[in-house]
C-alpha cells in the first residue's frame, strides 16, 4: 500500500514522525481513515482512540483528548493538547 508522512505533535513536542499507511481518529462529525492520497482537508477531533498502521502491519496505538487534524497533499498532522500511547 502507498505510505505517506504522519506528524503527531502535542505541546511536548513531536510523538510520533513517519511513514503510515493508514491513520484512524473521530472527527467532529463521525470516525475518519485517512489513506496515501485522501483529499486534503482540516477538522477538529473529538477525545478518541488512535490507531496509526505501519506498513509491515503493525500498529501504534494511542489515545488523544481532542485536537485538530490536517490532511494536506505532502503530509498529515495531527496536533493533540494531550495524546497518550497505549
Amino acid at each position: 500500500m502507498k505510505q505517506y508522512r504522519l506528524t503527531v505533535s502535542s505541546p511536548d513536542g513531536n510523538i510520533y514522525q513517519g511513514d503510515v499507511v493508514a491513520l484512524y481518529v473521530r472527527g467532529c462529525e463521525g470516525d475518519l481513515a485517512v489513506l496515501a492520497g485522501h483529499v486534503p482537508f482540516v477538522t477538529a477531533l473529538k477525545p478518541c482512540d488512535v490507531r496509526i498502521e505501519l506498513e509491515d502491519c503493525s500498529e501504534i496505538k494511542g489515545y488523544t483528548e481532542g485536537g485538530i487534524l490536517s490532511v494536506a497533499t505532502d503530509g498529515v498532522t495531527l496536533l493533540s493538547s494531550s495524546f497518550k500511547m497505549i
